[in-house]
């Protein structure tokens, strides 16, 4: 009997040995995975950034219009230097994080109380339709009108976008559940509020966190229209300017500004969905 116990410790540690190497391996197959795919996104970014100053320096392309890197990056600096780049940038992270954070909320609480009331979700989903299929660059006249030419008017544009979004999704991953959570909430005498509670939020989340990601995007594609519209401040009142006066190395500069700042807002997002979906 002894032996048998003995036997079957032995073998249950060399299990979790060899669990922990599989595991090891797998990890570290992962790693470099990840480090291979960042080395060719650099190569890739590297290879289009030479390609197109070896373009304007031979003249296949317009400089006047698509510039080139050398002059985009000293403006840039120049820019940052002077202390003139910063202010716009920071205002239209402001408006684009109030944006996100409110379209997220409006959204998510819209398509609760679509969910809560069926008899509510047949009476406004063909005003949602509408909403989401109106160009929403035709709404700022009247957000300007009706809010004024400041920050009123460039979250009512970033709403316009965010909110009928977000909605669409969220409910449309309310409804995606599994009918089987439902019915067990149901036969332990739940009401309507605890399946919302106990089996539809639970199931839905990671579509709700998931809609976080998406929502950057919308964000600064409203804050950009709206300041494009009203806004003497701003990523998108530089883009226009440049347009105007002509200086579309500007324009490409504010753009270049835009992917970077963007791009670390979505990556702070996913960061944050990673850790709430770890938790659950």
């Amino acid at each position: 009997m002894k032996d048998k116990q003995l036997n079957t410790k032995v073998i249950a540690a060399a299990d979790e040995v060899l669990t922990k190497q599989i595991h090891q391996k797998y990890v570290s197959a992962k790693k470099k995975e990840t480090k291979n795919v960042r080395l060719v996104q650099l190569a890739i970014l590297l290879l289009f950034f030479a390609l197109w100053e070896a373009a304007a320096r031979l003249r296949w392309i317009d400089v006047l219009l698509f510039s080139y890197p050398t002059k985009v990056f000293r403006l840039l600096w120049d820019k940052l230097l002077d202390g003139s780049l910063l202010p716009h940038v920071g205002v239209t992270v402001v408006e684009t994080i109030i944006g996100f954070a409110l379209g997220t909320l409006f959204g998510t609480a819209l398509a609760v109380i679509i969910w809560w009331s069926p008899f509510l979700s047949r009476v406004l989903d063909p005003y949602i339709v509408v909403l989401n299929s109106m160009p929403k660059v035709a709404l700022g006249p009247l957000f300007i009108v009706g809010l004024g030419p400041g920050l009123l008017s460039i979250i009512a544009t970033t709403l316009s976008i965010t909110v009928i979004i977000t909605t669409l999704v969220v409910y449309g991953s309310f409804k995606e559940v599994d009918q089987n959570y439902v019915k067990v909430v149901t036969l332990f005498g739940g009401n309507q509020r605890k399946i919302f509670l106990k089996a539809i939020l639970p199931a839905s989340f990671p579509a709700i966190v998931s809609t976080l990601k998406v929502n950057v995007g919308l964000a600064w594609v409203g804050v950009i229209v709206g300041e494009f519209l009203v806004s003497q401040m701003g990523l998108g009142y530089l883009i226009i300017y440049g347009f105007q006066v002509f200086n579309f190395t500007l324009v490409i500069s504010t753009l270049f500004v835009i992917a970077i700042v963007a791009t670390i807002m979505y990556q702070l997002v996913s960061y944050l969905e990673k850790r709430l979906t770890k938790h659950r």
